[in-house]
């Protein structure tokens, strides 16, 4: 009898439990969360190369990340495109003794991943492979970065391929309206051009020979590796394959600085399709702003914040004049990045909804925001912050750009309690200082003619956008 009580106790508490009605979810308590930012701490080999190492033997895998400090920013203006086209030529030129074909073959042998390409400031390669064929990925990785080839017939397919995107660019509203925002606000500096059919036929391969004597060297490059490996031979691997790689030599490349923009307007093309492309943008910060947390607030509530935004609340949710709407401030690495606004709206209903958006923005710079959207914004970003670390790979590769780019030191660490601290007072004195719809410039691509009332009646100059010469 005591050994049947021993189990209809248990049995009879879960019943007991099960008739209990359930905790609504907000009368659930948890722990707070605890997490540790992951710290790289770089290796400075003797030549000057930075590596960070992190080891993660899940899988029999590794992957490198090698960054180059010379992107886009460093196109001469009568050869913008330059930057693209060398790193399209990195990794289909050949390498080594390696011609093209053969360089991809041996790639698909080894079943491996290998990748190029430019942004404003740094050339990026990225290789994934397995753990067997590491120093052969690393051999070949070291061919690309010192021997390339810079195969004369790839050079001519990756040039016509460039400038067929070229002529292609105006096929679509949303490529037309980002160029023009961009042009609109940087002007002539680089981060207002674009290649042009004519910039990408002045380019020559001596260009990129000249290119990579004067970028690619040791004290210029970056380099992280991540995955199945044991630290200490793969130290001795990379100084046996790297270590002879003299330093210096070359050139760091000069950041211009930007000129006054000119006075905003409204930017028209005029585009055959039944709904327009809208973007509003300015000038916004760069990463040594200090108002940088609660620009972030700030935006969140504005239109970064999908569904919780008053821009999508409001011009989608509430009155189903676009599908989308967002925001965001693009931070600046070394100069200021843009603010910008956009949407896609029926012709009908353009000038309404830049209106809107406009009201929507001055209302962000006249009231404080509620005790609600400021939680809610806070609670979504320092949550989602830890979502950053999941993966192995990016945390070194995030650290490598930090180091890059010379954040404050500290900012990881100190970003959570940065947005905590984030008060409406706050949201309101960034907003006045940094959103401004009435100088923004704003470009429309789409049929003026069926617009629901003319550009010019938006209180800006009007200008026309001219269509890409093919």
């Amino acid at each position: 009898m005591k050994s049947l009580a021993r189990y209809l106790l248990p049995l009879l508490l879960l019943l007991l439990g099960a008739c209990t009605a359930p905790m609504r979810p907000d009368q659930l308590n948890f722990a707070p969360l605890a997490f540790e930012i992951p710290v790289i701490e770089p290796i400075v080999l003797p030549n000057g190369i930075r590596l960070y190492l992190h080891e993660d033997h899940e899988l029999p895998l590794v992957e490198i990340s090698a960054m180059v400090g010379s992107g886009t920013l460093a196109d001469p203006v009568d050869k913008t495109g330059l930057a693209d086209l060398f790193a399209a030529l990195l990794r289909t030129g050949g390498a080594g003794q390696l011609t093209p074909d053969a360089f991809d073959r041996r790639l698909e042998q080894m079943a491996a991943d290998f990748g190029i390409s430019a942004d404003t400031y740094t050339t990026t390669i990225g290789l994934s492979l397995r753990r067997a064929d590491l120093r052969e990925g690393l051999e070949m990785l070291d061919a690309v970065l010192r021997r390339p080839g810079f195969d004369a017939e790839r050079f001519e397919l990756a040039r016509r391929q460039a400038v067929e995107l070229v002529r292609r660019q105006d096929d679509e509203p949303g490529s037309v309206a980002s160029r023009a925002l961009l042009r609109a606000l940087y002007g002539e500096h680089p981060l207002g051009r674009n290649p042009t059919v004519q910039s990408l036929q002045a380019v020559t391969r001596e260009d990129l020979v000249r290119l990579h004597g004067s970028s690619v060297h040791p004290d210029n490059l970056w380099l992280g590796i991540t995955g199945d490996f044991d630290s200490r031979e793969l130290r001795q691997m990379l100084a046996g394959i790297f270590g002879d790689w003299q330093s210096g030599g070359g050139d760091v490349p000069v950041v211009p600085p930007l000129a006054e923009a000119a006075p905003a307007a409204v930017w028209v093309a005029e585009k055959d399709i039944p709904q327009t492309s809208i973007l509003f943008g300015e000038i916004g910060v760069d990463k040594d702003n200090p108002d940088l947390q609660p620009i972030r607030v700030m935006n969140f509530i504005l239109g970064g914040g999908g569904f919780n935004s008053r821009l999508m609340r409001e011009v989608r949710s509430n009155r189903g004049l676009a599908y989308s709407v967002y925001s965001y401030f693009q931070v600046g690495r070394r100069l200021p990045g843009p603010f910008v606004a956009g949407c896609e709206t029926k012709s009908e209903s353009t000038v309404a909804v830049v209106k809107l958006m406009r009201e929507i923005m001055e209302e962000m710079r006249r009231t404080p925001v509620s005790a609600e959207e400021l939680r809610l914004a806070k609670e979504s970003l320092v949550n989602s912050f830890v979502f950053a670390f999941t993966d192995s790979h990016e945390v070194v590769t995030q650290q490598m750009r930090l180091d890059y780019y010379q954040y404050p030191e500290g900012y990881l660490q100190t970003y959570r309690d940065k947005v905590a601290a984030v008060t409406a007072a706050d949201v309101l004195r960034v907003a006045q200082g940094y959103l401004h719809p009435d100088r923004q410039n704003l470009v429309l691509v789409g049929k003026a003619g069926s617009f629901d009332a003319p550009p010019e009646t938006l209180g800006l100059p009007v200008r026309t956008i001219a269509p890409q010469a093919r």
